[in-house]
């Protein structure tokens, strides 16, 4: 007998109409997508509706509401492997007549299922659910479970979990007095030895960004063109896309209204807005925004340590796609950004198993702290990333507008949740593994820290997790060299122990500014005749240099105007030197200690100027493309 189509059924139900279900199958047929979640996803159909009109297809009626508190149900359920949960969306609901009865979200896939079920499951009664049942049970009976797999899903050996029980922390510790005995028992040598260590090391990462900028003159290494109405006409795939909330209550409508301006087909685009369970404020918050079906509320169980990451992996397991994407709170995403990563992944190789964006951001005006952050990031972003991604170096990621393919996040044990820069740790995992990242010419803006405390405070993090990756991948340095070959050797030391290293002893170079005005210095007479013209030399010239990196930088329409700041630099650097003095305290006392960026507080834009804003972020310089070109450049 001929099973009813889902389509018929509805049409019956009067839940649509004709010409609904017409435009329905057209793009089910474009998208590959199942029709229902066409259906659902253009509000055609509610999902009590669908789950109605499914079961009628396959003659299985609706499961009712799972038993609670009862630990023999939740016990029957977490029977059913995982894996087999997740593939088949089904879960043991109940016990009905002494046998298991199954709930499905997925009931098309229902002969599979039966054969996936363990023996020990013997003959089972069927139902239908919906989806957001469905994940709701899944959180309840094995949220607990996977909240600790979340916490180790990176090897041991690869991860900092370790460190406090390890003697890095007391090594550290143990160091750190030497040097400040040392100061103090031979101040002047102890002074000599760290202006002669931070001239190398200033000298190393000037020559670091002079060979980032010199690769990015190079033609690019491939060049993949694909316009809007090629990109179209091809199977796109599923991309789901993290967004991680923490006390954000204020942030959550606007990020939802950003979110929206994606330009992607809802019926393939799974955002996953991820909640820590007891964050009331931004739950409620979320739950008044009136999210659409296709963002979805993952709320993560209590657990140590309470990071970024540790919610990022128990969220992971959820995610629908086969491309993972990371945004935070504050983001903006270009529009057509997911159609340019689904684009490069379909003609990047498989080794190719990452995609970072362009950062920026969108209140760059809003004083001078602003005003310097933006320019610091045209740097990192626009100069130094690609750069050393052209020079095939290991790229420390950035924390958002990061898409990943799910095979290879998933084979490197995706992050660290003790490591609070875990997006740069897991780009050396990357590339540890054989993995490639690029750059890609997408922008997503978003909300620079114009608090000097604030930035102290985000900074600080941001050097303790540098200090945290830079040890664990030093443990064993022969298995790193094997591992990522001399060249990305040297320059994972130098991109990570360097910024370290620049960050403590850059004030020794600057003390010795009051040579210039006849003041004697405790190095004077370490200097030979001519020494502190020379030195003076040396430093102007890093100075001059430094400026004209970051006016090549500045060279979008959006950055131009900032260059008359750029000068102006060398009083906003002074501020890294203090968060690394809080992030050497806190590495002892507290490493795992996520010091949480407010987001919001410092001027935003409307959705209006968000476009303006995208448009003046056009790349007009050789070998880069404007936004809108509808192409992709293949950059490392």
């Amino acid at each position: 007998m001929r099973r009813p189509k889902l389509g018929e059924i509805l049409l019956e139900m009067g839940a649509i109409n004709g010409s609904d279900l017409a435009h329905a199958l057209i793009l089910q047929r474009r998208l590959s997508a199942r029709l229902g979640d066409v259906l659902l996803r253009r509000g055609l159909v509610d999902d009590e509706v669908l789950a109605d009109a499914l079961g009628r297809q396959r003659g299985l009626g609706r499961a009712g509401p799972a038993p609670q508190d009862c630990p023999a149900i939740d016990a029957l359920a977490r029977s059913l492997p995982l894996q087999v949960a997740l593939t088949f969306r089904a879960l043991p609901w109940d016990r009905v007549g002494g046998r298991t009865l199954i709930a499905t979200s997925r009931p098309e896939a229902l002969d599979d299922l039966r054969a996936a079920l363990p023996e020990s499951f013997g003959s089972c009664l069927f139902a239908v659910v919906t989806d957001g049942a469905l994940d709701a049970r899944m959180h309840q009976v094995h949220g607990a479970s996977l909240a600790r797999s979340a916490e180790c899903r990176v090897p041991e050996g690869l991860s900092c979990r370790l460190w406090g029980s390890r003697p890095g922390a007391a090594i550290l510790a143990i160091f750190l007095l030497s040097v400040l005995l040392a100061t103090l028992v031979w101040p002047t040598g102890a002074l000599r030895i760290a202006t002669a260590l931070a001239l190398m090391v200033m000298s190393a990462n000037l020559g670091l960004r002079v060979a980032a900028a010199l690769a990015m003159r190079r033609k690019p290494m491939g060049f993949n063109s694909i316009r809007p109405a090629e990109q179209s006409a091809r199977k796109l795939p599923c991309i789901t896309i993290l967004v991680p909330l923490h006390q954000e209550p204020d942030i959550a409508a606007p990020l939802t209204k950003r979110l929206a301006r994606l330009d992607y087909p809802r019926e393939l685009l799974d955002i996953c807005l991820v909640v820590e369970a007891d964050d009331a404020k931004t739950r409620a918050a979320l739950d008044r925004a009136d999210l659409p079906v296709w963002m979805r509320v993952i709320p993560v169980p209590d657990g140590h340590p309470r990071t970024k990451p540790r919610a990022m992996n128990y969220a992971l397991t959820f995610a629908r796609g086969t491309i993972v994407g990371i945004y935070d709170a504050e983001d903006a995403p270009a529009a057509d950004q997911l159609l340019t990563v689904a684009a490069r992944f379909r003609a990047a190789p498989a080794r190719v198993a990452c995609l970072q964006g362009l950062l920026d951001y969108y209140n760059p005006t809003r004083n001078w702290m602003s005003r310097c952050f933006t320019i610091e990031y045209a740097n990192w972003f626009r100069l130094i990333l690609p750069g050393i991604a052209r020079l095939g170096l290991v790229v420390p990621l950035g924390g958002t507008t990061l898409f990943f393919r799910r095979s290879a996040l998933e084979r490197v044990g995706a992050w660290d949740a003790h490591n609070v820069t875990e997006d740069a740790d897991l780009g050396v995992r990357l590339a540890r593994m054989g993995y490639r990242t690029e750059i890609i010419q997408t922008t997503t803006l978003e909300e620079a820290n114009a608090s000097p405390f604030a930035w102290i405070k985000q900074r600080s993090r941001w050097m303790k997790g540098y200090i945290l990756t830079w040890a664990v991948h030093s443990r064993r340095p022969a298995r790193l060299w094997k591992d990522i070959g001399p060249r990305r050797f040297f320059g994972f030391h130098l991109l990570f122990l360097g910024s370290i290293l620049n960050a403590v002893l850059l004030p020794v170079l600057w003390s010795t500014i009051i040579m210039l005005f006849g003041i004697p210095h405790p190095i004077s007479d370490w200097l030979p005749g001519n020494g502190a013209i020379a030195l003076g030399t040396i430093m102007a010239s890093a100075t001059v240099l430094s400026i004209t990196l970051s006016w090549i930088a500045c060279s979008t329409l959006h950055h131009r105007r900032l260059r008359r700041w750029i000068p102006t630099m060398e009083l906003y650097f002074p501020l890294a030197s203090i968060a690394i003095l809080k992030a050497l305290t806190e590495i002892v006392l507290r490493p795992f200690h996520w010091d949480k960026t407010a987001h919001g507080g410092f001027g935003g834009v409307d959705q209006g100027d968000i476009g303006t804003l995208e448009d003046s972020l056009a790349l007009t310089d050789a070998g880069h493309l404007t936004r809108n070109s509808g192409r992709v450049t293949r950059i490392a």
